[in-house]
């Protein structure tokens, strides 16, 4: 997928060589991104100072051997300022520079010549670990901590002792913060015996959850109540 938050990923090629970029920049259009090319690091830099933080692109493929500054000064003085993803195209088989490009802060590299579709699909599992990173440290931020094995819930922290009809209604919930959850649809997920179950049974649970969240984070209202529909999970509360 080209797609990050719902926008194709930009992606910046720089490189000297104006036949390679030009191969490049129709594969990575093709597959859905947009381009934007530089010959030489200096102005790519340049592009980066000028429109700050907000123009960066997803990922940066960036030449080692170019004229002025080679690719590894240009990372060297791109990580002072950015974050952005770098994978190196060098046609250099020595180990120990490709070693020192990572060192640099570069995120990969592909070694001269290079396959234009092993660069797509190079880049889209790059920014698909970059997804994925993104969500895990989301997760992670998160006040609630819930381990399924052992049907346990920390808040901050702070274990809490639940029933586990209230750990299966917490879990439920937590699958998708800020979507609410209706009454039956957490009867559901609470009890798989089919039992019936009232509406003020749930309600009852509910209660009983928050009481012991209140009690282990005061400060926090992570369960909300949604008049006539049911309740949903806000973590960042």
């Amino acid at each position: 997928m080209s797609l990050t938050n719902a926008h194709p990923a930009e992606i910046w090629l720089v490189d000297d060589e104006p036949e390679i970029r030009s191969i490049l920049r129709d594969y990575l259009v093709h597959a859905g991104y947009i381009c934007r090319e530089f010959e030489h690091g200096e102005a790519m830099l340049a592009a980066l100072a000028e429109g700050g933080q907000a123009a960066e692109p997803a990922l940066i493929l960036l030449d080692i051997m170019m004229p002025g500054m080679d690719g590894l000064e240009v990372c060297r003085t791109l990580r002072e300022r950015s974050k952005v993803p770098v994978l190196f195209l060098t046609a250099r088989h020595d180990e120990f520079d490709r070693i020192l490009g990572l060192k640099l802060g570069a995120d990969d590299y592909l070694v001269k010549p290079i396959s234009p579709r092993e660069v797509v699909a190079r880049v889209e599992a790059m920014l698909r670990r970059i997804q994925w990173q993104g969500k895990k440290q989301e997760k992670v931020s998160s006040p609630l901590q819930l381990d399924h094995n052992a049907l346990e819930v920390r808040i901050d922290g702070v274990l809490l002792t639940l029933t586990v009809v209230e750990f299966r209604l917490l879990a439920t919930l937590n699958e998708k913060p800020g979507r609410v959850f209706k009454r039956n649809e957490l009867i559901n997920a609470a009890y798989d015996d089919h039992r019936i179950v009232s509406d003020r049974t749930v309600d009852s649970h509910i209660k009983n959850l928050r009481a012991k969240m209140a009690e282990a984070a005061p400060k926090r209202e992570l369960i909300q109540s949604v008049y006539g529909m049911g309740y949903k999970l806000v973590p960042s509360s």
